[in-house]
């Protein structure tokens, strides 16, 4: 089995900052990309951010220069900072991971995971 467990979601007026954690664990034998997504009431999910082993990254339009995703690959762990929050920001975020793992398998195999789901709630 393998987990993302994600915290760092909450409350915050309008320009102010949070960040979020995930961190995957399991029989992980590799992680690809990890990133972040968020679905708002009544929408559907939207990429915010992604990040590859090797640190290349890639933004939705509405939050670059706003957000930063990075990850330590020694915690299996994908970061996301974000500063000048709007409310239109307020939706659950969703931590997502491409992976090789064991499984049942003697060879890794690829999977896709996803956490729970952090709320972030932005107030004007």
């Amino acid at each position: 089995q393998v987990q993302l467990v994600e915290s760092g979601g909450g409350l915050v007026q309008a320009g102010g900052s949070l960040r979020l954690s995930c961190s995957a664990s399991g029989s992980i034998f590799s992680i690809n990309a990890m990133g972040w997504y968020r679905q708002a009431r009544g929408k559907q999910r939207e990429l915010v951010a992604t990040i590859t082993s090797g640190s290349s990254t890639n933004y939705a339009d509405s939050v670059k220069g706003r957000f930063t995703i990075s990850r330590d690959n020694a915690k299996n762990t994908v970061y996301l900072q974000m500063n000048s929050l709007k409310p239109e920001d307020t939706a659950v975020y969703y931590c997502n991971a491409d992976l090789l793992w064991y499984g049942s398998s003697p060879h890794p195999v690829g999977l896709e995971v996803w956490g729970q789901g952090t709320l972030v709630t932005i107030s004007s």
